[in-house]
Order: structure tokens, then sequence, then C-alpha cells
């Protein structure tokens, strides 16, 4: 602008000849231009482009400045001319010009001279160029997806121990006797590995020991309790030796109870297939050989991988219970591809809501249960449901609506296959 507003008339068609090379197209004789209504995306590139342009020639020239986004004229092949000289006109290109043909968008900027006289600069820009900001935008999206995904990896891959850590936690709270942790990995990782199986070592030493204690405990009060139970033999009066007797059973039975219980916490008994249909059909005749009415209906579906004799024991304490207080014990299985479910239905009087959790407790008995004939020892529940969750399963309790209580047993096939 400089160079033309200094150079006569032409001088400037020369001076234009040189300017005028592809992407610019510079031209004096181009009407007037008009811009882009307000508020369009046109019209915010001009003013952008305006302001642009004014930071670099100051407040000389009015400026005018309009964004095209038409098509361009169609070229010319050969050199134009400018008015009757050696010019170049407005639409005419050079044979270097094809490349302004392409698709794209133009910034027009229209500055006026002291003299009047209207200097156009054409700028196309090709498609791929004006669309910069979304190809950058489409690359970060890729970039910031990639980066989460790799973000999710590592994570997974350093809380991969937590995780396995919380499992095996979980896992002794339900088998003490489980497989011990992997103790590979960082070091970290393996150092806590370690204190955990060196905790689950100690409780397996401390559970064996003190079932050990208990063990020699009851076979050292089997001495004195059979000196008693003879010297009640010699008793003449029939009730008071009726009531001795009573008394020395009934602490053999708890003591008795009370190690079932605790070999249940510190059985390693090795999981294997369990046929579940010969359990209970043993358990229906040892039963109905005592006087006790067992039915079964339902039949599993294939053999069940767990400890055999703590599977029995759980049962039979459901069914002994039934016969116990409901006169009566109806058995249904019903097994699937993800679990196996063993309902022990009786016909008694229930129990009350607010007791059902609390029958769970060791030596805990309700108030009515209390009984020599009918009490025990309060374990029988407790260790039914301890078996149950060694096998990931559950044991409930539940009031049925026609009379009687219902224990579900729920066995999960998936973590035993």
């Amino acid at each position: 602008m400089r160079l033309l507003e200094s150079s006569g008339a032409a001088e400037r068609h020369t001076i234009m000849n040189v300017l005028s090379a592809p992407p610019l197209r510079v031209s004096l004789d181009r009407a007037p231009i008009t811009q882009a209504g307000e508020g369009s995306r046109a019209s915010g590139r001009a003013a952008l482009f305006a302001a642009m342009i004014r930071g670099s020639l100051g407040e000389k020239w009015p400026i005018d400045v309009i964004v095209d986004d038409s098509s361009p004229p169609a070229p010319m092949h050969g050199r134009g001319s400018m008015g009757a000289g050696s010019g170049l006109r407005h639409g005419s290109f050079g044979a270097g010009m094809h490349s302004l043909a392409q698709p794209g968008f133009s910034f027009v900027t229209q500055i006026r001279l002291h003299d009047g006289t209207l200097v156009t600069f054409d700028a196309r820009q090709s498609a791929a160029t004006a669309s910069w900001p979304y190809r950058m935008l489409l690359s970060l999206l890729v970039l910031l997806t990639a980066v989460i995904i790799l973000s999710l990896i590592a994570v997974r891959w350093a809380t991969r121990p937590l995780i396995a850590l919380a499992d095996a936690a979980d896992a002794l709270g339900r088998n003490v006797h489980g497989s011990p942790m992997d103790e590979g990995g960082p070091v970290e990782v393996a150092r806590a590995a370690r204190a955990f199986n060196t905790m689950q070592s100690r409780l397996v030493a401390y559970l064996r020991e003190r079932t050990s204690v208990l063990a020699a405990m009851s076979h050292d009060l089997k001495t004195p309790v059979t000196r008693l139970r003879l010297r009640a033999e010699l008793l003449a009066d029939p009730q008071l030796r009726q009531k001795f007797t009573g008394d020395l059973e009934e602490l053999e039975s708890m003591v008795g109870a009370t190690l079932d219980f605790l070999r249940g916490f510190g059985s390693a008994e090795t999981p294997q297939p369990v046929d579940m249909t010969a359990l209970l059909e043993s358990l229906q005749a040892d039963l109905l050989e005592v006087g006790g009415r067992v039915s079964i209906e339902g039949r599993p579906l294939r053999p069940y991988v767990g400890q055999p004799t703590a599977l029995k024991r759980c049962v039979r304490n459901l069914v002994e219970n039934a016969i116990k207080y409901g006169r009566f014990a109806a058995i249904e299985v019903d097994d699937n591809d993800d679990r196996m479910q063993i309902v022990v239905r009786d016909e008694g009087p229930g129990i009350p809501e607010a007791e059902l959790e609390r029958v769970f407790d060791p030596f805990y008995r309700l108030e009515g249960s209390r009984s020599r004939d009918t009490g025990g020892s309060g374990l029988g529940l407790t260790i039914a449901k301890s078996i149950a969750e060694s096998h990931l399963g559950e044991l409930t309790l539940a009031n049925r609506a026609a009379g009687g209580l219902e224990a579900r047993l729920t066995l999960p096939r998936s973590s035993t296959a």
C-alpha cells in the first residue's frame, strides 16, 4: 500500500503484475465489496481479519474486508492484462493460478488510496487449510481418547494387586484354608502379599491349636463324665437318677456340638464333587430309622464341588431342626447352572421376626426352646451358616405364610466349578 500510494497509475499496473501470484490476487478495477450481515460466521472472520490488517497498516487508509466462501471464477490461461496496459483484469488468472479454483474461501480486502482508487487483495485458502481447526479438534479428540484408554489400562494394572488382596481378604473371611496369595510383582505388592500369607498361616495355626486344646479337654472330660454316669446308675431314687443322667447327656451334647463348631472353622477338607442326591437320600434314610418324617422333591442337575462332610453336617442340622421343632422336614431342591438351592420347610410354630437373625449367633436359643428335650446347644444353625459361607453361599430363614419355618441354603456353582 505504501508503494502503490507513492506510485503513478502506470507504475501501479506494473507493481500489481508482480504482486499477483498464487494464492494472492491483486486488482485495481474491482467494484466495492459488500460486507456480510452482522452476527454471521463470515462477518466474524472478516472482523477478525480486518483487525489484523489495521494493526499492521494503522489508520492511514479505509479498509473493508469480506470472507467469500463461494467458488472462485474459472481461471483463464495466459497472462491477463489490467485496463489497456499490462495490468491484471479482475477475475483473470495467470497460468499459475489454477490452485485458486480449488474449493475453499477467500479473504477479500479492499483498501482505498488517497486518490480514491480501490485496491483489492483476494487471497483464496484451500478447504484443507480452512478446516484446520476442525482437523485439530479431531486430532485432539483422538489423542484425548487414546490418553484416557491408556490411563484406564495403567490404573487397572496398578490396582490389580489391590483387587487381588481385597479378594483374598474376602475369601479368608469365608475359608481360612484358602490358597495363599502369589508373592510376585513389585516390591510393595510382594511385601503386602507376604504379610497376608503370614497372617493366614498364623490364623490357621491358632485355630488348629485351639481345636486341639478343646479336643484334648473333651477327651479328658470323658473319664469324669463316665464315672459320674456310673455313680448315677447306683442312685436308689429313680427320679434323681434320671436327672443326673439327663444333665450328663446334655453336657456331652454341648461338648460335642462345640467341637463340631470349631471343626467347621478349622477344617481343611479338600473340595471334591459331591453327589447331593445320594447325600440327601442317605440323610432321609438315617432319620426315617429313628422315626423322623422327611420328604425330598427335585434333584440336583449334577454333582456339586464342595466339602462332603461339611455339606452333610450343614444339611443334617437344618433337617434335624425341622423335625425337632416342626415335626416334619420337606426338602426341595432347585438347581441350575448358576446356583443350587436346598430349601427345608417344617410345620412348626416358626420364629419371631426379630429373632430370625439372632438364632445364628453361637449358643443362642429361643426362650421357648430351652427344655432338655428340644433345647439343643444353640450351635446347629451357627455351624450350618458357617459351612454355607465357607462355600461362598448363604443361609437364610423365613416364616412361611401357611405356618412353619423355611430354611433356604444357596450354594453358587460358579465359585466351586
